[in-house]
């Protein structure tokens, strides 16, 4: 991947970010982060402990950058504000559950700009400790990531296993190794089995098995679309229309009359008075091109604000 720029002078000592990371994760987390420190213009920062959906997203996304292991999605995108590292993968939607991470607000407060995308096909084993005499099971409960608990629902609530939510879903994975309790199982990527010690008690637990997540890339320049050459591209904003009768529908109409195909609509409220609805839109094209400058400029007509989050090519056709 060639999306990741090279930050800008490291500023100041690495933080102290492994404190909340599970026992068996640290020592795995300051290796990783020592590594990425040493050469930060090759650091890809992600949310998660080692093994997590995200480690293996980053590892296959940019195979050539140092994978740098963040407790939460902020931290991940304070690393690459901080020029910790050169870029963040950051899950944002799942084929089965939906929105992941909240990078609606996530993205603006950041600064940073999309500059790729990367989709993943999910798998969850569920795993955990033998008894004493090598059996395993029943389980009382299984720990994971609410995205991982949601998209495996069905299977759990077969077996009478109760979902317990944990920071990630490879985090989950070294808590349960932590523990050692074998009435309790992790909901995991195989990875986290072998990364920790666990055994796979039974693989693809995941209720639909065209499981698909969508990462997106962080940096803090913004790609030129001029730069981006042949090739599908897409465009990711967010917006805020006028407080007036038919707003969003005289604001949409520009991509209808310029025939620019909208893959992405979400809503979501800004703030705690449910006053002002914002938008988060996704569009196949570029600035630059005649029909998508025409619908962006009758789209700000019609706001109140309107940002651009990004231009990068697109890693998977739509529609």
């Amino acid at each position: 991947m060639h999306h990741c720029p090279a930050p800008a002078a490291r500023l100041g000592a690495l933080p102290d970010m492994t404190m909340s990371f599970p026992g068996p994760a640290l020592a795995m987390v300051e290796r990783m982060q020592a590594a990425a420190a040493a050469d930060p213009a090759r650091a890809i920062a992600f949310q998660g402990s080692p093994g997590a959906n995200s480690h293996r997203a980053a590892s296959e996304a940019a195979p050539d950058y140092l994978p740098l292991p963040c407790f939460s999605f902020e931290d991940a995108l304070e690393a690459v504000k901080d020029g910790r590292a050169a870029c963040a993968i950051i899950p944002i939607e799942n084929s089965q559950h939906g929105r992941v991470a909240d990078i609606h607000f996530l993205l603006p407060e950041s600064g940073l700009s999309i500059v790729g995308e990367y989709f993943m096909p999910i798998s969850h084993a569920l795993m955990a400790v033998p008894h004493a005499d090598g059996s395993f099971g029943p389980f009382e409960a299984a720990y994971s990531h609410p995205q991982a608990l949601g998209q495996s629902r069905r299977f759990l609530r077969e077996r009478g296993i109760v979902p317990l939510s944990h920071a990630d879903t490879a985090g989950a994975a070294a808590y349960v190794a932590e523990r050692a309790d074998p009435t309790v199982a992790a909901i995991a990527p195989r990875l986290a089995a072998d990364l920790y010690g666990l055994t796979i008690v039974e693989d693809r637990v995941e209720d639909a098995h065209d499981n698909m997540t969508r990462f997106v890339v962080l940096a803090r320049a913004p790609l030129d679309p001029a730069t981006l050459g042949g090739g599908e591209t897409m465009t990711t904003f967010v917006f805020e229309v006028k407080n007036i009768p038919a707003a969003l529908y005289k604001a949409l109409g520009g991509f209808a009359t310029n025939g620019v195909n909208m893959t992405k609509l979400e809503s979501y409220q800004k703030g705690a008075s449910f006053s002002a609805t914002m938008f988060y839109a996704d569009i196949v094209g570029a600035p630059g091109n005649p029909a998508i400058d025409r619908a962006l400029e009758e789209l700000a007509f019609h706001c109140k604000e309107l940002r651009v989050l990004g231009t990068y090519r697109q890693a998977r056709a739509r529609g």
